[in-house]
């Protein structure tokens, strides 16, 4: 068990999950933490607005930190990472996503300090080799952009390391949506894409039309998990520590963007007006049609909190945070 008085660190926790994670950390009262990232954002500042902290360290200066500091951090969740999927410039992911993490991980091996960092379902490519979360299947999987290759190479380099922090959770995140992530512009969910549309264009939500003869338009599938439902796992993990490994992290059943659409739709009550416009050029031989992530590993390891519906979880993201652009 961890103490409430632990000093954990969030890296990444000016962004999405990071700063939800931030948040709900203070829920359960644990207030010694250690914020990392890039705080030059600023679209990322109300992100962190009314969290209690020990400390905000620029992600250049944290190892110098952690020198001067030494013997006082009991965890890492490490969240920080470039995540766009449409960036192309494969150093600033070998920068950021593999040197960046190693240096971390070896930190916490070195000094007995356990750690869950951010793998992603972006690993898994078009899903030809399935979604199982199977350390012996991962070197084979071939993910489709930068932003993939690197998760899948620092995946591949943690199942290789003979020395290890104590324990340790890669947690390949799907299609995380919620609040706080006003800042993320085309990577934003499609629920605030969505929110936005309906908001401008007289309540039309256009979403891409399907390019393969299998899928209908609106039809492509997607693992949409809640934040919230993500952060509860990473506290769980965090607390009880089971096994350690690379982890799925999904609500564990794909769901079409017409029924995300229609959910907001039903919220909202609505009517339901969709329109259909092609993929754009430059992602198109890059997008998933199906993602599903499979969740018995975690359950197996003795998680056992309900995840929400998709229905659920868009009815609370956009009651409780869209409608007044609110926080968490």
């Amino acid at each position: 068990m961890i103490p409430k008085d632990a000093t954990i660190v969030v890296t990444g926790a000016a962004g999405f999950i990071g700063s939800v994670l931030t948040g709900y950390l203070n829920q359960l009262g644990y207030e010694q933490l250690v914020l990392v990232d890039d705080f030059s954002v600023k679209a990322k500042t109300n992100n962190l607005l009314d969290k209690i902290y020990m400390a905000k360290v620029h992600r250049e200066q944290f190892f110098d930190w952690l020198e001067e500091h030494p013997g006082r951090v009991d965890f890492v969740f490490h969240l920080g990472a470039r995540t766009d999927t449409t960036e192309f410039d494969v150093e600033i992911f070998k920068k950021l996503n593999v040197r960046y993490s190693k240096d971390m991980w070896e930190y916490c091996a070195e000094n007995g300090i356990p750690m869950v960092y951010a793998s992603s379902a972006a690993t898994y490519g078009d899903g030809d080799l399935g979604y199982e979360d199977n350390e012996a299947d991962i070197p084979q999987l071939q993910p489709l952009n930068p932003y993939g290759v690197s998760k899948q190479k620092f995946d591949i380099w943690a199942l290789e390391q003979h020395s290890t922090p104590p324990f340790w959770a890669g947690l390949k995140f799907f299609n995380v949506y919620g609040p706080n992530e006003y800042h993320k512009g085309r990577m934003a969910s499609v629920i605030m894409h969505a929110m936005n549309q309906i908001e401008k264009n007289e309540g039309v939500v256009k979403l891409f039309r399907s390019h393969k003869e299998e899928y209908s338009d609106g039809g492509q599938m997607r693992d949409f998990v809640y934040v919230k439902d993500v952060v509860k796992v990473c506290v769980w993990l965090m607390e009880n520590q089971p096994k350690s490994g690379i982890y799925n992290l999904g609500s564990g059943k794909a769901r079409t963007f017409n029924d995300l659409v229609r959910a907001i739709f039903t919220t909202l009550q609505l009517p339901e007006r969709i329109e259909y416009i092609d993929t754009p050029e430059d992602i198109r031989d890059k997008y998933q049609y199906f993602t599903e992530a499979t969740m018995q590993k975690l359950k197996e390891s003795g998680y056992a909190a309900p995840f929400y519906t998709l229905e659920e979880g868009v009815a609370d993201y956009v009651n409780e945070y869209l409608k007044e652009k609110k926080y968490y």
